[in-house]
Parts: structure tokens; sequence; C-alpha cells
């Protein structure tokens, strides 16, 4: 319902098309980068851990808040997944207007990582714009589609 409403909204903005053909093509990495920070940052993390291999940090990291599907994939780390891709969840729900205002308009759409072009969508909206929304939805689909491979990827090393 919500994507639907989404839908009708952009569809329904004539600037829509205008401001996608404005976007400056730099912005489609950023799913790239979401993607590779995210797994940097566990591969960081895992140094702390020491009962936890990269891999397994990085297989957990690799939800990117898609929690219902990632913690299918990662039975063995199932609680874990489950809780670090709802902390990202809820991190950017809460968090976006002040990582707006101290990191900029991307900061939000990035730590969103898979949610972006659904649940935490109206937030990004509300606090980086609406010339935001069609970023948003690409970086959304394309971690969202990530998900499964990276995390096979990292769970099978």
């Amino acid at each position: 319902g919500l994507m639907f409403c989404v839908g009708i909204s952009i569809g329904n903005d004539p600037q829509t098309l205008k401001s996608f053909r404005s976007l400056n093509p730099r912005l489609l990495f950023l799913p790239v980068m979401t993607i590779l920070g995210t797994l940097a940052g566990c591969a960081v993390v895992s140094l702390f851990l020491s009962h936890r291999s990269p891999s397994d940090c990085m297989a957990v990291g690799s939800g990117f808040g898609y929690y219902s599907l990632s913690s299918i994939f990662i039975t063995e780390y199932k609680g874990a997944a489950l809780l670090s891709n709802i902390m990202r969840e809820i991190i950017a729900l809460l968090c976006a207007p002040l990582l707006v205002k101290f990191f900029g308009k991307l900061a939000p759409i990035s730590v969103g990582g898979a949610t972006t072009m659904d649940t935490t969508l109206p937030i990004i909206t509300r606090c980086s714009g609406q010339e935001f929304v069609i970023v948003s939805i690409f970086h959304g689909f394309i971690v969202d589609f990530s998900v499964p491979f990276l995390v096979t990827l990292f769970c099978s090393i």
C-alpha cells in the first residue's frame, strides 16, 4: 500500500521526470558506495569481535536492512542478522533529520540501505527533499537486489 501511494505521488508530480533527467550521474554510484562502505565497516568491526570471522560479519551486514530475507539466508546467525538490520532501519527512521544536518542530504539514503524504497522513503523525502525520491528508490532497488547474492556469497566463504 505504501509503495502504491508513493507511486501515485511520484506519478502525479510533473517535475519528477525533469528532476530525474537533471540528476547528477554520479548519484548512480551511491548504492555501490553504500554497499562498499557497509562491507568495509563490517570488516573493521570483525577485528573487534574475535569470535566472528570477517565473512560472518560481512554476511550479517549484507542484509542492508532487509531483515526478512537476510535472516532466512543466515540461519546460523539469525538473531544477529535480524537485530543488525532492524537497528539499521530504526537509525535511518529516527536519525534522518540529524543525518541531513550533519552529513548532507544523501546520508539518510545511504544509512537506510535496502529500506530506502519503502519504509524509510517518507522520512527521507521529508528530510532530504522531494528531489531525492527518485535517487532513494533507485538506491533501494539496487541495494535490495544485491542482498541475496552478497549474503549467500559471504555465508559460503
